[in-house]
């Protein structure tokens, strides 16, 4: 028996072209075994400090050769692959040739380089390669009175269901996971394990897996990020012991790449009524949950530990892994951006808390003969239970019922049992000669279409598929053939020449035609969704070489023609998944340039990015279960998202709106990737036919949520006036977040006692620094509003904040008018001004938002006939410039903030005047005296100068400002106009 505790190593890599554009900083470093991460908010604190048992610097350091390969400069920390392999693939393959059980897992955020570590690209492998090839140069050099048997299985766990990877067929609600009653532990019924003589079989069956993975994960709009994939090799060394009985000696060496680790709350889905209602983050949180109980029970601190392994299928099948009988090794994935600190952060912590994990790992060594004789004994004990009748333990004063559901239940484990133990007995009842001629025969089948793929692949045209994971990108191939292909569903009459399987794929969904060495594609229906470069496809267009083409909502392709292959100018030689769905978001309206962009406009981009094909999906899922929803990205400013416990900058948030009623919601973008992944299961669950989804309670439903308020728009006053304490009082225009004007409020915000009455008309500070120190009060008054949509008089209300204000000052509702008289007041009180409040004065504002209280009820009964794609449609109509609109930038707040410096310089030249006309008064009488009693002529002088220049000088100000107002105006017209609304760049937000 082997103590010990899990091996920990963490890896950070290179920035990635995204991060290198936007000039992000570095937040790891690392000194032999430890690791540190500075918070990029707060660069003077002390770094964070973990230590490990290896920490590898990957980040810079190399060079590339030109075949691709990334070596260390000499002298420099960078790890390369082989080195991680020698420290931990070594390790791993040494102790299987012990007979212990090994694993070896990858933690990370999506992006954090986990499929590099644990796979690698090109000539950069993997551990899972090099310790496959390893195995085999071992088994070459082994013992040869030693039998070597090696068997490979690959296995994906999406949203609690397990799929198969060599196998293209999968049950419906993915393969069984049972428990052997015997030895505790899971295993997954029906799995393919096939036997294997050499690495090039291993590495063939890899790429079947991955390419049976894509195209999974596209048929049933997958997120393949949220995937585990588990690749488990079985090594067993069978041999003579000094009696001369055969024995065998096993290990089960599991290779786990985790899902992408971004944590649920970091995205802000904790606010969710359904937050607990996703299956897909489900295993990674009780894959946390099991770490952190084993961390305690090894530490001894706490006495009575229940490990909850059964939480999730993920933790089930890594019950030997991470607490039982194996060697245990986890490498953890480090961003090293400063826009990942967070995630980077709980990486460091999940990895602290797995080294403190102790493991009992044994040699797996038994006779060959005594198996299968005590696997015998025991289906025949387990048959004869079967065939009597079961006592239940403990039965006396159950009721009947009782009594036979747990005996079905002991039923149930005894079937489960006897397959256990039949499927280990047909194992070993056939050789593995056998079991490996029979893959041989399969791979020889599969190596010729292979083959046949690779040769043409330069000969004739083609589709090939992108996908988010690199790793799944270029799998995909559909050759065109001459003449006219057909691309639609597989029950399509006829039947497709190219068959996909997804969402928004019509029966006839689209048609290639191929002649004279040129490509045209053209819809095969009304209404078929294709994109052509983010555009969407109307009639014939022309297919230039590497063209970005989208069947449908998921299934992305580029078009490669070596017949002509000359791309349109400025296209890139090599396409990822990134630059197509920039494309998509550009013709959407959104700017994708990042130069000039600050962090949280770049972080605003990103999200933009990554939840537009997200929200294509969910719409075409609302279209085909008829949930009358549709959803939008958009941009909402600082100034709307204060109505959504937001106080920072420019955010990208999801819009649902309801079809048949108008009413709107807006999710911010963690509540929407949790809505999104129970959607996901929803549509599932439609597909596998398990239940009638159109009849679940709205409340279990994720496309359903109960009426709440809706932010018509927001209006801002600036608090300039205050500061030389003069009034404002204007009307403002409430706009939307896109920028159109919804209506408008009257506002007062006055100067005043602490009794609420108005300062004499006279009183002004000429310079704000005069109130430091001193009591000030001022009033807000809301006095009306008028909005232009009838479906808000059903009742509205307004709400603000002041400065230091936690909580919000509401108006009460009025109802059954688009005019209500408010009439609300509050008086806000400084016992002594300070810097800040002052501060707040010169710069800050007051946003007031207009809500319209919104109901659950239909106010067009005919819409009702009407599915959701053609309410989808109706709604495009009526809205044509929706898309391009969105971008608008926060002009509409630099104006206000204009108008209100116009407003407080007039009524502070209206002041100035009556002093200066004061001014020019004494003058003159001073003028007037006699000369002998003209004792203060430098005074008079210095006076005069500035009673007659201040006005002059604000006049023209005023005139600046004036001139300033009229432009924004004419350009924001131009734009109305135009159509140009839309391409205002993001940056502006």
């Amino acid at each position: 028996m082997s103590d010990q505790g899990v091996k920990v190593a963490v890896r950070c890599r290179p920035f990635n072209q995204r991060e290198k554009d936007r000039g992000a900083k570095l937040i790891i470093d690392m000194n032999g075994a430890m690791t540190t991460i500075q918070n990029p908010e707060t660069p003077n604190e002390e770094p964070k400090k973990f230590t490990f048992d290896f920490s590898y610097w990957s980040h810079d350091g190399f060079n590339e050769k030109d075949d691709g390969y990334l070596e260390a400069v000499p002298g420099s920390k960078y790890s390369s692959q082989r080195r991680v392999f020698d420290d931990l693939g070594q390790g791993v393959l040494d102790n299987a040739f012990k007979g212990f059980n090994c694993s070896l897992f990858a933690y990370g955020q999506t992006g954090s380089g986990k499929s590099y570590s644990m796979v690698g690209y090109g000539c950069n492998k993997g551990i899972v390669p090099i310790t496959c090839d390893e195995l085999f140069k071992a088994i070459e050099a082994g013992d040869p009175a030693t039998k070597y048997e090696v068997t490979f299985s690959m296995l994906e766990i999406y949203n609690e269901q397990v799929r198969d990877l060599l196998s293209k067929d999968n049950p419906k609600g993915g393969l069984q996971v049972r428990q052997n009653p015997k030895l505790g532990l899971f295993y997954v019924v029906g799995l393919k394990k096939v036997a294997v003589g050499s690495y090039a079989e291993i590495d063939k069956r890899t790429q079947e897996g991955t390419a049976n993975r894509t195209v999974a994960s596209t048929n049933m709009n997958a997120t393949s990020s949220r995937a585990h994939t588990v690749v488990t090799i079985t090594f067993d060394q069978i041999s003579k012991n000094e009696a001369g009985e055969e024995t065998k000696k096993s290990s089960v060496i599991n290779l786990v790449d985790l899902a992408g680790s971004e944590r649920a709350d970091s995205t802000g889905a904790t606010g969710d009524r359904l937050k607990e209602g996703a299956n897909i983050n489900k295993s990674l949180s009780a894959l946390g949950n099991v770490i952190s109980a084993l961390a305690d029970l090894s530490s001894g601190g706490k006495k009575k530990v229940m490990v909850p392994y059964r939480d999730s299928v993920l933790t089930k099948l890594l019950q030997n892994a991470l607490g039982g009988n194996s060697k245990t090794v986890m490498i953890a994935a480090l961003s090293p951006a400063d826009i990942n600190y967070d995630e980077t952060l709980g990486t460091l912590r999940y990895a602290d808390r797995a080294k403190k994990i102790k493991n009992k790992a044994v040699v797996n060594e038994n006779p060959l003969d005594k198996l299968i004789r005590e696997l015998r004994e025991e289906n025949e004990k387990l048959k004869s239970q079967m065939g009597g009748a079961m006592p239940v333990a403990g039965g006396a004063g159950m009721d009947p019922g009782e009594i036979e559901r747990m005996r079905k239940e002991m039923e149930e484990e005894i079937r489960a049992q006897l397959l256990a133990n039949q499927e280990q007995m047909n194992e070993m009842d056939e050789s593995f000669e056998d079991k490996l001629k029979r893959n041989r025969e399969e791979q020889e089948a599969m190596g010729a279409a292979q083959a046949n793929t690779q040769d043409r692949k330069s000969k004739d045209p083609h589709l090939v598929n992108l996908n988010e994971d690199p790793m799944l990108s270029g799998v995909i191939f559909h050759f065109v053939e001459p003449g006219e292909m057909t691309i639609g569903r597989k029950d399509a009459t006829p039947p497709p020449m190219i068959a996909l399987t997804g969402l928004s794929i019509s029966k006839q969904h689209a048609v290639i035609t191929f002649e004279n060495s040129e490509a045209t594609v053209k819809p095969g229906e009304q209404g078929a969704k294709t994109k052509i470069n983010g555009v969407p496809l109307t009639g014939p267009t022309t297919l230039q070489h590497l063209d970005r083409v989208l069947f449908g909502s998921n299934h992305m392709y580029v078009f490669h023609n070596p017949l002509n292959p000359k791309a349109p100018e400025n296209t890139p030689t090599k396409i990822d998944w990134d630059f197509a769905q920039k494309e998509i978001a550009k013709h959407k309206g959104f700017d994708t340039a990042s130069a000039g962009m600050s962090k949280e406009q770049i972080i605003a981009q990103e999200q933009i990015l990554e939840l537009l094909p997200m929200v294509s999906e969910v719409n075409a899922i609302s279209e085909e279960l008829n949930k009358h929803r549709t959803f939008e990205v958009i941009l909402i400013s600082g100034a709307a998202m204060e109505g959504y416990g937001s106080k920072k900058g420019a955010k990208v948030v999801v819009k649902m709106k309801n079809l048949l009623n108008g009413n709107t919601w807006l999710w911010e973008r963690g509540k929407f990737m949790n809505r999104r992944y129970m959607i996901q299961e929803l549509y599932q669950r439609h597909l596998d036919g398990d239940e009638d989804v159109m009849k679940i309670p709205k409340e279990e439903d994720p496309f359903w949520e109960p009426p709440e308020d809706v932010l018509i728009g927001t209006a801002n006053v600036f608090l300039q006036s205050l500061s030389y304490a003069l009034d404002f009082d204007d009307k403002l225009s409430v706009t939307d977040y896109k920028g159109v004007e919804e209506g408008n409020l009257y506002v007062n915000i006055t100067p005043c006692s602490d009794k609420g009455k108005p300062l004499d008309e006279d009183f002004f500070v000429e310079d704000p620094q005069e109130l430091l120190g001193k009591p000030f009060h001022y009033k807000v008054t809301i006095k009306s509003a008028e909005v232009n949509k009838a479906k808000y008089s059903k009742g509205l209300h307004v709400r603000y904040k002041v400065y230091q204000d936690e909580d919000f000052t509401s108006t009460p509702v009025i109802k059954a008018t688009l005019s209500p008289e408010f009439k609300h007041h509050r008086i806000i009180t400084y016992p002594a001004v300070n810097e800040d409040q002052l501060g707040y004065f010169e710069q800050g504002c007051i946003t007031f938002q207009l809500f319209g209280v919104q109901e659950d009820s239909v106010n067009d009964n005919r819409l009702m006939k009407m599915t959701t794609k053609e309410l989808r449609q109706m709604e495009q109509l009526q809205n044509p410039g929706m898309q391009r609109r969105q971008t608008i930038s926060g002009e509409a707040s630099e104006e206000s903030k204009l108008r209100n410096e116009l407003e407080v310089l007039k009524k502070k030249f209206e002041r100035l005047e009556k002093k200066e006309k004061r001014i020019q008064d004494l003058c003159s009488e001073w003028k007037g005296k006699p000369v002998e009693e003209q004792q203060f002529e430098p005074f008079w002088r210095h006076v005069s100068a500035v009673a007659n220049s201040s006005g002059n000088k604000l006049k023209t100000r005023v005139e600046i400002l004036n001139t300033m107002l009229k432009g924004q105006k004419l350009m924001r017209a131009k734009q109305s106009s135009d159509g140009s609304g839309g391409n205002v760049r993001t940056t502006c937000v």
